[in-house]
């Protein structure tokens, strides 16, 4: 087959290389504007005010909180729960017990199962 006719194939009208245009069957409708990303409202206090965020220093001041044994474990209650700490500081710190909590209950897991193993492989006595 010629290239050429590859044009003209299925052309009934019998022009050389024209192209026929078929009419569109309905009419473009244009879409309201929608913005792409929208951006979030930062947290807003119940005085309707704006959050300032955690600044700088206060995050320095809670990672040395947090190196302290004992004491982070408290502090990190405190500030998830306290009403007086900042809506940003107060999520991250529920987050943090929340995977705190899942690790523990999967050591548990971990440990009664390694521990079976070994408890029935030692032939299930103490002695």
């Amino acid at each position: 087959m010629d290239n050429n006719n590859l044009f003209n194939q299925g052309n009934q009208n019998g022009d050389q290389g024209q192209y026929q245009q078929q009419p569109y069957q309905q009419p473009y409708q244009q879409q309201p504007y929608q913005q792409p990303y929208q951006q979030q409202q930062p947290y807003r206090s119940g005085d309707s005010e704006l959050e300032e965020p955690v600044s700088f220093a206060d995050w320095m001041v809670t990672t040395l909180i947090l190196c302290i044994p004992c004491l982070n474990i408290i502090m990190m209650f405190v500030w998830a729960f306290s009403s007086g700490t900042k809506k940003s500081k107060s999520n991250y710190f529920k987050a943090m017990l929340v995977w705190a909590l899942i690790s523990i209950v999967l050591m548990i897991v971990f440990i009664a199962t390694y521990g079976a193993i070994f408890f029935s492989a030692m032939g299930g006595s103490y002695y």
